[in-house]
């Protein structure tokens, strides 16, 4: 397959992405009416949104036909998939329908040379979801896991923590998530960071945020109770620690950030030397002071500094004040960094690092979208839907969010 070919393709396509949209999934229900049950029942109503998280997931592929990591995303791409009940002529459904929709759209720009391009890369692609997905069925392992809630901690009107215990054994490295889904909302899927590192009795907790408009979110927080059973998709991210004890690390979380790296804080032993900044938009969504100070308690080399607005300032000034906070701080050249919370902070403190001697291929992140299910994100429901990919190391990629 030519990359050139694709790409150039592509960039006509995705001019027209949502005529590209409403083809694709006409073309799919009326040649395979059986896979509309795969999807959500509001489709019809929300094709903006599945148009982002189609482009979103052909954006990612683009941009890393090269990449020797792709195979390792597209592996663990198929082995998420089981959870939406994914089967191999579901592929070849999607496939056909998704060529017939570029070519549609790209009307003259379409070659035979364009066609046979993405022919043989749906075909690459597949084949390595597939693989990926006959690995994890190979391994016992299931489609997702079972896990009921066992206790319910709720942190003003918007915000829960969420503590359930898998029925299955769920193995994950701290800093990693999984996607959750109701049984009472099918195909309706969201990332949650697991908010401990793993503990004897198997629990994990989730931090669940309420997002206006958000489906998913509202239920979890507002009609979640202790003995509800919700599902896991299979954990997935790179979040993960990889700090040698003799090197400090910084640790910087905004908002429900503070899931995964509380987990990975649980992970340090006394020896770690670490800097914590936390970070909310008002002092009220400081919700989880308790556990900052165990920690604090635990760990005699962890430094923490909490950071808000001013009283009446707009919560944009956290980051502000937050990127103060850091060209304040010394020794970043010493330090790695690892950083979690909203996509735009994430972002605007990453790019300042490396201004401050942090070396960029040790500043670490999830580029994992909001849970704000009001905002456009490529992920939900769909066989080729997933979050923007996962690295930990923007410079692993070519673009970013």
């Amino acid at each position: 397959m030519d990359p050139e070919i694709l790409r150039s393709s592509f960039a006509v396509v995705e001019r027209r992405a949502e005529f590209a949209v409403k083809y694709f999934y006409s073309h799919l229900f009326r040649h395979h009416p059986e896979l509309r049950g795969l999807f959500p029942a509001d489709l019809p109503q929300d094709m903006e949104r599945q148009r982002d998280r189609l482009f979103a997931a052909l954006t990612f592929v683009m941009d890393g036909l090269e990449d020797p990591e792709l195979p390792r995303y597209l592996r663990d791409l198929g082995r998420d998939h089981r959870k939406y009940l994914a089967q191999p002529d579901h592929y070849a459904a999607v496939g056909a329908s998704l060529i017939a929709a570029f070519a549609f759209v790209a009307g003259s720009a379409w070659s035979a040379e364009a066609e046979k391009a993405w022919a043989e890369a749906y075909e690459a692609i597949t084949h390595l979801m597939l693989q990926g997905a006959w690995e994890a069925q190979h391994h016992g392992e299931p489609r997702w896991w079972d896990a009921e809630v066992v206790a319910r901690t709720r942190h003003g009107d918007d915000l829960v923590v969420l503590t359930l215990r898998p029925r299955q054994r769920l193995t994950y490295s701290p800093g990693q998530y999984v996607s959750v889904n109701m049984p009472q909302l099918p195909c309706v899927w969201r990332p949650y960071s697991l908010a401990n590192a793993p503990r004897a009795d198997r629990t994990v907790d989730l931090h669940i945020s309420r997002v206006e408009d958000g489906v998913l979110s509202t239920a979890l927080v507002r009609q979640t109770r202790v003995g509800d059973v919700l599902r896991l998709g299979a954990p997935g991210g790179g979040l993960t620690l990889r700090t040698p004890a003799d090197r400090p690390l910084t640790l910087i979380a905004a908002g429900t950030g503070w899931a995964p790296v509380k987990a990975l804080l649980e992970q340090l032993d006394t020896s770690h030397e670490a800097r914590l900044f936390l970070v909310a938009r008002d002092i009220a969504y400081l919700y989880d002071r308790p556990a900052v100070e165990r920690l604090r308690a635990r760990l005699p080399r962890l430094a923490v500094t909490f950071i808000t607005p001013a009283p009446g300032r707009p919560k944009a000034q956290a980051t502000e004040r937050l990127l103060t906070a850091l060209g304040n701080r010394a020794g970043w050249t010493r330090h790695d960094v690892y950083i979690a919370g909203p996509p735009d902070l994430v972002e605007e403190v990453g790019e300042a690092l490396p201004a401050l001697g942090a070396p960029a291929d040790r500043v670490f992140h999830d580029l994992l979208p909001p849970t704000g299910e009001s905002r456009p994100r490529p992920l939900g429901a769909g066989l080729l839907d997933r979050p923007v990919p996962n690295w930990h190391n923007p410079a692993d990629r070519a673009t970013g969010p």
